[in-house]
């Protein structure tokens, strides 16, 4: 009886979750059609808007902007930066794209090869999945390109997804590979280092 009413609990969770998630999607492809994400200085003053709750829908912005591949994520670590400064900044966009990155790896999980050819042209995604199928340096090309800048990283948390990697060695190369490109770009657009 415990155990039922866990999964039934579990459900109830997750329905909501994908319902709030869901209206988070309608309402920030709304503001990027009505041109909110289009600059640096466009998504400022739409965050801005937000007031108090600010870091909250950038930390938003960011995890969506890497489920829906047309935000621009740069554009977000900019205004964290500039917004909250380094340390702000940095937290907003590690946290919203490590959370963005485990959603993308879950979608693709859960519903498969298919989400991921209708998202990446068919032939870039067979290249792509022939060499990973060959590869044994796989996952430390994945970690390599968490932390380099302009890796596609949106791809490949997709991609990583219909591989056999485990949930937990995905969610570590995240957690270990992320925070240094956001950091040194915290760094950077808040004026901390200049270069």
């Amino acid at each position: 009886m415990r155990r039922k009413r866990i999964e039934e609990w579990g459900k109830g969770m997750t329905g909501m979750l994908l319902f709030i998630c869901l209206v988070l999607c309608v309402l920030l492809f709304k503001a990027y059609l009505d041109g909110k994400f289009h600059s640096v200085e466009t998504l400022r003053e739409y965050v801005a808007g937000f007031g108090i709750m600010a870091p909250l829908v950038l930390t938003a912005i960011q995890a969506a902007q890497v489920v829906l591949p047309v935000l621009p994520g740069f554009f977000g670590c900019i205004v964290g930066a500039v917004m909250f400064g380094w340390m702000g900044g940095f937290w907003c966009n590690y946290i919203g794209i490590s959370l963005g990155s485990l959603a993308a790896f879950l979608l693709a999980r859960r519903y498969g090869q298919g989400l991921v050819t209708h998202l990446f042209p068919g032939e870039r995604y067979q290249k792509w999945a022939n060499w990973a199928a060959k590869s044994k340096s796989y996952t430390t090309i994945l970690l390599l390109g968490m932390i380099l800048p302009l890796f596609p990283d949106d791809y490949f948390c997709y991609f990583t997804g219909v591989t056999n990697m485990s949930t937990r060695k995905f969610t570590t190369i995240i957690i270990l590979g992320k925070p240094w490109c956001i950091l040194a770009y915290s760094l950077i657009f808040s004026g901390v280092i200049t270069i």
